[in-house]
């Protein structure tokens, strides 16, 4: 786990780093970066994802998936959900956003709602929060005994499904077409979060369902093998957060069919990639569900809107 000796000054360092979209001096980034060499790098064929393994996630994980893992800081399994399941969750969420499109839901417990346009030029949700809580079809997704096989992957005791915390069951929904407010989004961890707040790094995964089929021509996500386990350093200054969207020769692009899940390290740098292709083609949906420990911090109407989505709006 990563121990910051000065908690607050980084606090303040990653707030001016998204206030101004940059990081800090490229010469405070080579001080704190460690060789490349530190993280393993896959063969370069396996940046078309035709070699790394596709688990199958069973009540509990195999030792090669822990390995694997704890070595490279994510899984793919498939599949996990059925063709029909898959559409019944896509059919959930239609019927979600019809209900946020026709009260004007602007925000879920603090958390703003990304509206776009579709193919058709018809408004659509392209980014949900706390989906599951505004639909019983996806609520009960989340109780499915399979995800209870990830929680030792976060080291510590009392894993549990965040579907109440941090922005509960987050649905992105990605389409490259005029008037898209959501078409990629560029380098980051999902850590950074906990430093905007001065806290200790908390360990958590960030689980995926894709429900759509995604080749690695046609843009989707990448990850960078093994950076879960860099410093705080790297972890600030590697990339340019969000802003950052371009190819890293050590990336790693993530082929799905629907149905796959994914689990990734939220410490690991990672980015979806716009699809060079227009129109429906371009349509990527996926479902993400934060797996965390320690104190429960559940969200409200109340709950104020998290300073780091201040920022969603760049995201493009």
């Amino acid at each position: 786990m990563v121990i910051c000796p000065n908690l607050s000054v980084v606090a303040v360092a990653a707030q001016q780093a998204i206030n101004s979209c940059e990081v800090v001096s490229l010469l405070i980034v080579k001080k704190h970066e460690a060789p490349e060499s530190d993280f393993p790098r896959f063969h370069p064929s396996m940046t078309a994802l035709s070699e790394y393994p596709r688990f199958t996630l069973g009540q509990e994980l195999t030792a090669e998936q822990r390995a694997f893992f704890a070595k490279h800081g994510f899984l793919h399994f498939r599949p996990f959900a059925s063709p029909e399941q898959v559409q019944a969750y896509l059919a959930a969420t239609q019927q979600v956003q019809s209900d946020w499109l026709s009260n004007k839901v602007e925000k879920v417990n603090g958390v703003p709602i990304k509206y776009g346009k579709d193919v058709d030029g018809s408004p659509i949700v392209q980014r949900f929060a706390f989906a599951s809580q505004h639909s019983p079809v996806l609520h009960e997704l989340l109780q499915d005994p399979r995800f209870k096989a990830l929680f030792p992957l976060l080291e510590i005791k009392d894993g549990r499904v965040g579907e109440n915390e941090r922005d509960g069951l987050v649905v992105n929904h990605y389409v490259n077409v005029e008037g898209s407010e959501f078409s990629q989004m560029g380098w980051h961890t999902d850590s950074l979060r906990d430093v905007f707040y001065g806290k200790r790094i908390r360990p958590m995964l960030n689980v995926g369902l894709h429900l759509d089929g995604t080749k690695a021509t046609n843009g989707g996500l990448r990850v960078i093998p093994g950076t879960h386990r860099q410093g705080l350093g790297k972890m600030l200054f590697r990339k340019k957060y969000y802003k950052d969207v371009f190819y890293d020769p050590n990336e790693i692009a993530i082929e799905t069919e629907p149905g796959d899940l994914t689990v990734h390290d939220g410490r690991m740098w990672h980015r979806v990639a716009q699809s060079p292709l227009i129109g429906p083609a371009s349509r990527r949906r996926v479902m993400y569900v934060p797996i965390i420990g320690g104190k429960y911090q559940p969200k409200s109407d109340d709950s104020p809107t998290p300073f780091y989505l201040r920022f969603l709006h760049l995201v493009k």
